[in-house]
């Protein structure tokens, strides 16, 4: 079975250095290196970097550009918000009015009604006070006329005879007077 391992023998069997380090082989690989690296960098300079650089330009620009927008958007959205609360405040207010007008006019309406079933009330009240009085007055008038009749028959059944007419009156007047 073969195995790959580096060799660092010579033909004749001595060692030889590992080729980086070796003293013969030391300026050509200083003049590679320098054209490696002046090739890298003319690349770089010249076709990587500029891209680079454009890409991260344009990045910065849409991060600006986007915080613009942010802010712009931000100064409306708090400006909607205002207007928002100032509206709500209004109509708030507003709401307020119409709830103290309605009351006051419910308040008159209320008072209106009362004032005339009061008006109402007092004109029955008079009515049934000139009612009463005709009634009393026809009543007063009736019980003299009833309290003669019934002491005539009360002083006819005790006496067993029937007093006259006027002095049945005259008494009831006298006990009514009293």
């Amino acid at each position: 079975m073969a195995t790959n391992t580096a060799r660092t023998e010579a033909p004749g069997g001595h060692k030889v250095p590992f080729p980086p380090f070796n003293a013969q082989t030391f300026g050509s690989q200083l003049v590679w290196l320098a054209i490696t690296f002046v090739i890298l960098y003319v690349t770089m300079a010249k076709l990587a970097l500029p891209r680079v650089g454009a890409i991260i330009e344009n990045r910065q620009k849409s991060i600006d550009g986007d915080l613009a927008e942010a802010q712009r958007l931000k100064s409306e959205a708090d400006a909607a918000i205002a207007a928002y609360e100032k509206a709500l405040a209004d109509a708030r207010n507003r709401a307020q009015v119409i709830a103290n007008e309605m009351r006051a006019k419910q308040a008159a309406e209320a008072e209106a009604s009362r004032k005339k079933l009061e008006q109402a009330l007092n004109a029955k009240l008079v009515e049934a006070e000139k009612s009463i009085a005709a009634t009393k007055q026809a009543a007063m008038a009736n019980v003299s006329g009833i309290a003669a009749e019934a002491a005539s028959a009360i002083v006819e059944r005790l006496l067993g005879s029937a007093p006259g007419d006027k002095a049945v009156t005259e008494a009831v007047a006298d006990a009514l007077k009293r």
